[in-house]
């Protein structure tokens, strides 16, 4: 028996004994200059369509005017085929070329808002204030890189 739990022991030792880095950034490994912006969203059961259907009047027509501007290269919607589980069900993406792309300017927003309208842009408003705290939790956010291992 103590034979037994000392190799256990050992086991569990190795495992959490912690590992040298033996790679190198742009040596091994290159770190993409564009970024993704991810958003995760808790849609409530029962709620994903309607949740949808405001996304496309909103966040999409938003992310359609960004990338039109070139503010954007890319976004998408990914949505869990196993809903229930985890803190999230629906992924908000949106990849721009740089973080450098990120960054807000007046000249951005005044572009934006009048491709927007501003009807277009209040309705928008209304329709997430009035609406989307009953279909959905934003669960997180995050800024993240591709890596490529070489």
């Amino acid at each position: 028996m103590k034979r037994i739990f000392g190799l256990v022991l050992m086991v569990l030792s190795i495992g959490l004994a912690p590992a040298q880095a033996q790679l190198e950034p742009y040596t091994d490994y290159d770190i993409s200059e564009a970024v993704w912006e991810i958003g995760t969203v808790k849609v409530k059961t029962n709620a994903g369509d309607h949740y949808l259907e405001g996304l496309k009047a909103t966040w999409v027509r938003g992310q359609e005017i960004s990338k039109e501007l070139g503010y954007i290269e890319d976004y998408a919607i990914y949505s869990s085929i196993t809903p229930e589980s985890g803190d999230f069900n629906l992924l908000l993406v949106t990849k721009y070329s740089s973080l450098a792309a990120m960054a807000p300017s007046k000249e951005k927003y005044d572009a934006f808002m009048g491709a927007l309208g501003q009807e277009q842009a209040e309705a928008g408003s209304k329709r997430a204030l009035e609406t989307y705290p009953e279909l959905r939790e934003i669960t997180g956010s995050y800024i993240v890189h591709e890596i490529d291992l070489k």
